[in-house]
């Protein structure tokens, strides 16, 4: 395993990641997560991020009964705040009301006192962003987080926070990005790389997409995510036969660089100097450790240009704002 440096901090990453989105929020069982979990730790990696919202909780209290077993020290833990975490509406953003609360349930159910990386889960136009902004610091002043980030913010949020706080207000952005969603390239990208912040890229594989075991015009495999009806909630947006078949004709480019196709995939995010880390989800340990063998792994300049060909005009490029990105930014009066 490959370890690189998270933004401005002093953190050193994994590579790849484990992320508990989909899986370990109610998708797989409490075994397996742990299964994953130490199989992770097996493998070399570091990083392991989760969410609040993720099973309402539930994601955050399976990995503090898990990682709390470990020395501290041994592991970067990462969280974040924004969604809606009960039937109350009012209960989600990030006003500084729900960001203090948010932290300390974060912290409980997680079994620590303290997270590395604290990252608002997207931007809150309802709140003035200078709220936002002191309430995230204070959870630094208050050691609870030791650095911040952020998650699908657009760019004019991004420069508007950097205008306010300075460029060390966060060290992490924490957008979509694969070969198939490639938007964060156009203007994400380079406006954070100019202020030290690093890309943790969550859905390298596009969900399992990019395995290449969705056939276009067959059945879902049974043990398959998107069979799963806990964790297919996004499946309309891959599960589209120009995609399907744009990833098929990427599996001969992967056999011809010796290589298999999520293992090419990962290659490909991480080959960007911009990147952290690739969030990777699994439900079982042999995943974990194939994800975490793409790290290290190096595509010529004929794979990436076969890969480019193969891809055609599937891919989303440009300014495309991620899914459920908000717009705007909202100053005191």
């Amino acid at each position: 395993m490959r370890y690189r440096t998270l933004g401005s901090s002093d953190l050193e990453v994994s590579e790849i990641s484990l992320g508990s989105w989909l899986t370990y929020s109610g998708g797989i069982e409490a075994e397996r997560t742990r299964a994953c979990t130490e199989a992770a730790f097996d493998a070399g990696i570091n990083f392991f991020d989760t969410a609040n919202v993720y099973g309402r909780g539930a994601a955050e209290t399976a990995w503090g009964e898990i990682l709390s077993k470990h020395p501290r020290d041994s592991y970067i833990l990462a969280t974040k705040v924004f969604g809606q975490m009960s039937d109350d509406p009012a209960e989600q953003g990030l006003s500084p009301d729900q960001i203090a609360k948010q932290i300390d349930a974060s912290l409980s159910r997680l079994q620590t006192d303290h997270v590395d990386l604290y990252q608002a889960h997207r931007f809150d136009a309802s709140v003035p962003i200078e709220d936002t902004i002191e309430a995230l610091q204070k959870v630094v002043e208050q050691g609870k987080a030791r650095y911040l980030g952020f998650s699908e913010w657009r760019p004019e949020q991004i420069q508007a926070a950097i205008d306010i706080a300075g460029p060390g207000l966060f060290v992490s952005s924490q957008p979509q990005y694969s070969m198939l969603w490639q938007a964060p390239e156009e203007e994400v990208f380079p406006l954070c790389m100019a202020n030290g912040i690093s890309q943790i890229v969550w859905s390298p594989l596009a969900q399992g997409v990019l395995t290449g075991k969705y056939k276009p015009g067959q059945a879902l495999p049974e043990d398959s995510r998107f069979a799963n009806d806990a964790m297919n909630a996004f499946k309309d947006r891959v599960l589209q036969d120009p995609i399907l078949e744009a990833v098929q004709r990427l599996v001969p480019v992967a056999e011809g660089a010796g290589l298999d196709l999520p293992t090419m995939a990962l290659a490909w995010v991480l080959r960007r100097t911009e990147l952290a880390s690739a969030i990777t989800g699994a439900s079982r340990p042999e995943q974990v450790h194939a994800n975490a063998a793409a790290s290290g792994v190096e595509l010529s300049d004929d794979v990436l240009a076969a890969i480019d060909d193969a891809l055609g005009d599937v891919p989303v490029k440009g300014q495309t704002p991620a899914p459920n990105a908000q717009e705007g930014v909202l100053h005191r009066a």
